[in-house]
């Protein structure tokens, strides 16, 4: 068994455990990249909760004995399970078993409608790449299973990993839901903490080593050496499925893109083709969003609610899944350009990600706004509780009151959009016709309505 170090507070755990608590039968899934911190907090909350913890990492198993790479029946599983745990094994109601990486042995995904119908321990499963996976899957374990996607470590979790306070947390929600401003001491305390995430981001390992060295080179090494394993991964995927495709490539783009004026993928720069089309990526595509290494923001020309029934699926933006790898590719160790606001430097690209990374984590499905006569803005959610479309735009420098796409986008009556957000780095919190003005940091607390969250996704 692993042992568990001393660990970074993460929002998953509480519901990891209204989960083991609950009387559902159902096996959870905890899905999302790799290096967000999935295993660590099942093995966590698992050792904690049950007297017999069970740990099998299908890739390790691959790549060792192979104890587990053929079985296709639990009375196989069983007796392979219990060579390695012995007496670990019990009863239901003391006894968990984490299959981590089950999308390595695709096999496990049908079994664990199998698993769950005998009932003789309680499971959970980790992995990546499950979307692929899944639709790759003959028989999809209906009923059985529950989806839930974590993220790394939001701005909410990064302040807590800095000694500030769940109390001071609550007292800022509370500023937020009365629209409130922070006074100047406090807006500048909580900007420099957000600036300083733009820079670490919310990788467990990234954000460890910056409360160990406070090193920015230290930082650096350990969000290149993951960007280098999310490509191992992506030339691994196309090996294994002998397809030579082009998603390192398109992966290595996204920052050089995102610094473009409109920002998205434009198939035709991918190889340096004219005439190539979107379509001929797809899997590329997929890949990058399904991995979660890819943030997917989809183009809507016409928004109603709900915005999913307008996208345009041949535009899309993609933005890295964490700021701080985006940072390190940008500008290697020099902190100046994030931590002194140097005018000279436009870190609109750097904001839009950390916005989307915010907005995504919170359960919000990300659009944009892209009409040719009317422009751009950089973010569309759903508003669940208003019934109605919600723009968002981001601003990094001193022009944030100019918004024009945003401005004829509210003015447009075919919408129906009853107000819209602007981001940026000023302090003051008010109202200007349909627009709010708020400290970007605020976004840590845009969630998505609870009707709307993604939480799990029955099967």
């Amino acid at each position: 068994m692993k042992s568990v170090k001393s660990m970074l507070y993460r929002k998953i755990t509480s519901y990891l455990e209204d989960y083991f608590k609950s009387d559902t039968d159902k096996i959870l899934i905890l899905e999302g990249a790799r290096q967000i911190g999935k295993s660590f907090s099942i093995r966590e909350v698992g050792t904690r909760l049950f007297p017999n913890y069970v740990e099998i990492n299908f890739v390790e198993d691959d790549e060792g004995e192979q104890l587990f790479k053929n079985i296709h029946k639990k009375e196989d599983f069983y007796l392979t399970l219990s060579m390695i745990a012995g007496d670990r094994l019990s009863r239901r109601d003391d006894t968990l078993v984490f299959l981590d990486e089950i999308q390595h042995y695709p096999q496990y995904l049908t079994m664990l409608k199998f698993l769950r119908e005998d009932g003789r321990f309680r499971y959970i499963a980790s992995g990546s790449l499950l979307g692929i996976t899944l639709q790759d899957t003959t028989s999809i374990p209906v009923g059985s299973i529950i989806r839930k996607e974590m993220f790394q470590l939001d701005f909410e979790e990064f302040l807590i990993a800095n000694n500030f306070g769940t109390e001071a947390i609550a007292m800022l929600r509370q500023s937020y839901e009365n629209r409130q401003s922070l006074t100047e001491e406090h807006h500048n305390h909580v900007l420099n903490l957000f600036h300083r995430y733009l820079l670490v981001g919310g990788l467990p390992d990234a954000v460890n080593s910056y409360l160990d060295t406070h090193n920015i080179v230290r930082v650096r090494e350990v969000q290149n050496a993951i960007r280098s394993l999310y490509g191992d991964d992506a030339s691994k995927y196309e090996r294994e499925h002998n397809k030579k495709l082009l998603i390192r490539r398109i992966y290595d783009m996204i920052p050089s893109q995102m610094e473009n004026k409109k920002k998205r993928v434009v198939a035709q720069e991918i190889q340096g083709k004219k005439g190539d089309r979107f379509t001929q990526y797809q899997e590329e595509f997929e890949y990058l969003i399904s991995s979660g290494i890819s943030l997917a923001v989809h183009a809507i020309a016409n928004p109603h609610f709900p915005l999913s029934e307008s996208l345009q699926k041949n535009l899309l933006k993609l933005y890295l899944n964490d700021v701080g790898l985006l940072t390190a590719l940008l500008y290697h160790n020099n902190i100046r350009p994030v931590l002194d606001d140097i005018r000279s430097i436009n870190l609109g690209s750097v904001y839009e990600s950390v916005v989307a990374q915010e907005l995504r984590a919170h359960g919000h499905k990300l659009f944009y706004y892209d009409n040719r006569k009317q422009g751009e803005v950089d973010f569309l959610i759903d508003d669940y509780t208003a019934m109605s479309v919600h723009p968002i735009e981001v601003k990094s420098g001193k022009d944030y009151t100019v918004h024009s796409a945003l401005n004829n986008l509210l003015k447009n009556p075919d919408y129906h959009i009853l107000a819209g957000t602007v981001v940026s780095n000023e302090r003051e919190f008010h109202q200007e016709g349909k627009v709010t003005y708020m400290p970007v940091y605020y976004v840590m607390f845009m969630e998505a309505d609870l009707s709307s969250k993604d939480e799990s996704a029955y099967f």
